[in-house]
């Protein structure tokens, strides 16, 4: 159990429970609630568009339901902006208002999420392991570690909490999904082989699997198999059409980083006005993740995007002084800059200065001494002060995996410090890098 955590959990069984499809008891005697609470669980796996509607179904058909509070708070805490973090907050106090008459499982999980929305990430963490070693079965609470995990940079748990299920699913329906779970990990431990192979079994078990599909993108990538790559995306891409807005658009850019490697700049483009920017629903932080990122690429290709940059960051406004997560905010900077937004991106890093003072001393700490100047470093890139944006990124490109995303995603900060020292070297203003340099791998 967590430690300096004021929940208190304790062994209860209440009449009034019924199973869910994890086999797992849920504290409610309402068949539309459980159905419900399936319903998310679900989506939630399969990343789904609907995952908000049928959780407050739920909630509506048995407004006492905890477990389905919780999941609701968990899905608007993993939009990572400040509007949906004040409906997760919400539902977390209802959660909250009966927790001695729910299971201990139920108990666990309102507390990692708890944790989670006071921005204490280690302990919510503790919650989830301490739920994968007495339910193992909860692989909605595996997912949510995996996510806390990736934002840490640590690759090695992230897959560890993931197969320590692995023995209590071996003839669930709903193995596909922690099999996808699993590839991902292996990919980001760097077993590549093992993982392709897991992330290809769990897609032929069951074909909307989009974080599998994922999953192999990641090994194709890592291995320079960039049309077989596409080709793959693309053969499994109309299950996508059910994907919530983060992954539909991520998959698609990945589809698009494919194109990108084999030099295919107009196809890039297409992809993003149809599917990266153009097919997001939400437009959400990670839409606008992707999209930031996507554009970039495309410009160290040496391509022109118009005026896609203005468009986009007339959607980052809102994002200066939220600070959901570092990594969220290296890109936003860059978006703004190029936006013609450079006055807002000055503001977005002063702000993270001031957001910094009020973390504890370990969040503090990362902030400070790796998220900002990494910020100031994208900024002065932005404004083509080569030496100086060389300056502040030498030094933390080392330890930027500690911000989380993936070895792909975190490329790309790689990419802009060797393309600095390239303009430094050369005097060159043109964004151009080499294929190769775009195809790079760890």
């Amino acid at each position: 159990m967590p430690s300096g955590e004021r929940l208190i959990v304790v062994n209860t069984w209440n009449k009034d429970m019924l199973n869910d499809i994890q086999g797992l008891p849920v504290s409610t005697d309402s068949p539309e609630a459980i159905a419900a609470v399936n319903a998310y669980i679900e989506q939630s796996l399969q990343y789904g568009r609907d995952a908000e509607t049928v959780i407050l179904k739920g909630i509506e058909a048995d407004p006492q339901c905890a477990i389905a509070h919780a999941y609701a708070a968990a899905y608007y805490l993993s939009q990572e902006n400040h509007l949906d973090r004040v409906q997760a907050i919400l539902h977390i106090r209802q959660a909250q208002r009966h927790l001695h008459k729910l299971s201990r499982r139920e108990q666990l999980f309102i507390g990692a999420i708890t944790a989670w929305s006071n921005g204490n990430i280690e302990q919510a963490i503790a919650y989830h392991e301490a739920l994968a070693q007495a339910f193992p079965q909860d692989l909605l609470s595996v997912q949510q570690g995996q996510y806390h995990y990736f934002y840490q940079g640590d690759s090695d748990r992230l897959l560890r909490i993931a197969e320590a299920a692995l023995p209590f699913y071996e003839t669930q329906p709903l193995l596909p999904y922690l099999y996808g779970m699993i590839a991902f990990g292996l990919e980001q431990c760097h077993q590549m082989e093992q993982a392709e192979a897991m992330g290809r079994f769990a897609t032929q078990l069951h074909a909307q699997n989009p974080w599998a599909h994922h999953a192999v993108a990641h090994v194709l990538e890592a291995q320079g198999r960039h049309s077989e790559g596409a080709a793959w995306m693309e053969s499994v891409a109309e299950s996508w059409k059910h994907c919530n807005s983060m992954l539909y658009t991520h998959n698609w850019w990945h589809v698009a980083l494919f194109y990108l490697a084999q030099g295919d700049a107009q196809t890039v483009l297409k992809l993003y006005d149809q599917h990266v920017w153009g097919g997001a629903r939400q437009h959400s932080p990670k839409d606008q993740v992707g999209a930031v990122s996507l554009l970039l690429r495309l410009e160290l290709l040496g391509a022109d995007v118009g005026d896609r940059w203005d468009a986009l960051a007339q959607h980052l406004r809102a994002r200066v002084s939220e600070h959901a997560l570092p990594f969220q905010d290296l890109h936003y900077v860059y978006g703004l800059a190029r936006g013609n937004e450079l006055a807002l991106a000055e503001t977005m890093v002063q702000d993270m200065a001031r957001y910094a003072q009020t973390l504890n001393p370990a969040h503090k700490h990362l902030w400070l001494t790796l998220a900002l100047p990494a910020a100031q470093g994208i900024l002065f890139y932005a404004k083509r002060n080569w030496g100086r944006a060389i300056a502040y990124l030498q030094p933390v490109l080392p330890h930027l995996y500690q911000l989380g995303g993936s070895h792909t995603q975190r490329l790309l900060f790689q990419q802009l410090y060797q393309h600095a020292l390239m303009q430094q070297n050369s005097g060159n203003p043109r964004i151009q890098v080499s294929n190769h340099l775009i195809a790079a791998k760890r």
